[in-house]
């Protein structure tokens, strides 16, 4: 059973149209600068939201289509939410198994174990780590045994280093349990390691679909790979100059001549188009 996106919708005054198929197991990206629509668009295959037209479906199960429309607690979706949501007076066990079907095909011990929570069954969200809460939020999505699980920026809130972690054990828990997913992310690194597929959102209401490669990789001078970025820090030093770049989340830090700093400032948008362990800027207009 696959996804089946065919639809568009006004956000903030705009019409965006989205139009892929995703086939089960994969995960689905949705990238693009705060304010686009993408959590817009998360709620709405949720089923908090409604299209305008078009139509969304889930296998043979329209869900969606200007008509006809399945609720939300119809759709057997999972949804891990920015902030967790956790329920602060119960347990991590108790929240998986109230999470859980009337007739669960798999243990809550089977759920903490799998997301690393063994030893935390008893534990409260506020007596957790971080990445504690964050695992069980997933956990709890799991246990209702969805047929899509939605992920709304899940590691945003964590340091580098902690989100890199579980960047890895989302991972191999999404190759593991092979769930459709759908990703809000604003973080190159996490989209080319969770996604196959990417939508991304621009400001004016287009969209571009594809792999991420397709997307977010554009081919340069010489065939180089291209990202897009925002210069943040220029380093002048005796022979060259350090530039800084941010590319979504992440930082690129190359060493360029003074010659070819001479035309950047911070905050330029650069095309940075990747050489090996080198980089070469571009200012953009």
């Amino acid at each position: 059973m696959s996804l089946q996106l065919q639809f568009s919708r006004q956000i903030a005054g705009r019409n965006v149209t989205v139009d892929c198929d995703i086939p089960r197991g994969d995960c689905l990206a949705l990238y693009g600068p705060s304010g686009v629509g993408k959590t817009t668009l998360l709620r709405t295959l949720a089923g908090f939201d409604r299209i305008d037209h078009g139509r969304i479906a889930f296998g043979a199960q329209t869900w969606d289509d200007g008509q006809r429309y399945t609720p939300v607690e119809r759709r057997r979706v999972g949804y891990v939410f920015q902030d967790f949501a956790l329920f602060p007076n119960m347990t991590a066990a108790r929240q998986l198994a109230y999470a859980q079907p009337r007739q669960p095909t798999q243990s809550v011990e089977h759920w903490l174990q799998l997301t690393g929570l063994a030893a935390h069954g008893q534990g409260y969200p506020q007596q957790l780590s971080g990445g504690q809460r964050q695992r069980l939020a997933l956990a709890r999505a799991l246990a209702s045994e969805p047929d899509l699980l939605l992920l709304d920026e899940p590691l945003s809130a964590l340091d580098a280093s902690l989100r890199e972690q579980l960047q890895e054990s989302l991972a191999g828990l999404l190759a593991q349990t092979r769930l459709t997913t759908v990703l809000v992310s604003h973080d190159l690194g996490e989209v080319f390691r969770l996604a196959q597929h990417v939508l991304k959102l621009d400001g004016d209401g287009a969209t571009q679909y594809g792999t991420p490669q397709q997307v977010l990789l554009q081919r340069g001078q010489y065939g180089r790979y291209q990202l897009t970025g925002r210069v943040l820090l220029l380093a002048p030093a005796e022979v060259q100059c350090r530039v800084v770049v941010a590319i979504g989340q992440e930082t690129v830090t190359t060493l360029i001549s003074h010659t070819e700093a001479a035309g950047l400032h911070v905050g330029q948008a650069v095309a940075v188009s990747l050489n090996g362990a080198s980089a070469t800027l571009t200012a953009l207009s």
